[in-house]
C-alpha cells in the first residue's frame, strides 16, 4: 500500500518526495501570513468582539480570501514552485466558479 507521500506526489504531479515536502511548506506558511493579513485588516477596520459576525464573514470574503490567493502565488514562485501552485489555483477558482453558477 502507497503511503501518504506517495500518494500526493502522484496526486499533485510531482518528481520528488521533497517536492511534497515544499508544498506542504507553501500551505502552511500562507495560512500562517493569512492570519496575520486577517489580524492586521480587522485592527485597521477597528472590529472587536462586538464587531457584528456578518461585517466580519464580508471583510474576510473581500480581503483575507483574496490575499490568501496572492501569497501563495508568491510563496509559491519564491520558493520554485510556481507551476504546481499556478495549476492547483486555477483548479481551485475554476471549482469555486462552477459552485456559484451552480447556486445562482
Amino acid at each position: 500500500m502507497k503511503n501518504y507521500f506517495e500518494k500526493l506526489k502522484e496526486r499533485w504531479g510531482v518528481d520528488h518526495f521533497w517536492q511534497v515536502g515544499l508544498i506542504l511548506f507553501i500551505f502552511s506558511i500562507t495560512g500562517m501570513t493569512a492570519l496575520y493579513v486577517r489580524k492586521y485588516a480587522f485592527y485597521l477596520l477597528g472590529f472587536t468582539e462586538s464587531t457584528p459576525f456578518w461585517e466580519e464573514a464580508i471583510t474576510w470574503v473581500l480581503v483575507v480570501f483574496p490575499s490568501y490567493q496572492v501569497l501563495f502565488l508568491v510563496y509559491g514562485f519564491l520558493l520554485g514552485q510556481f507551476d504546481f501552485v499556478w495549476r492547483f489555483e486555477k483548479k481551485s477558482l475554476l471549482k469555486l466558479k462552477k459552485l456559484f453558477v451552480r447556486i445562482f
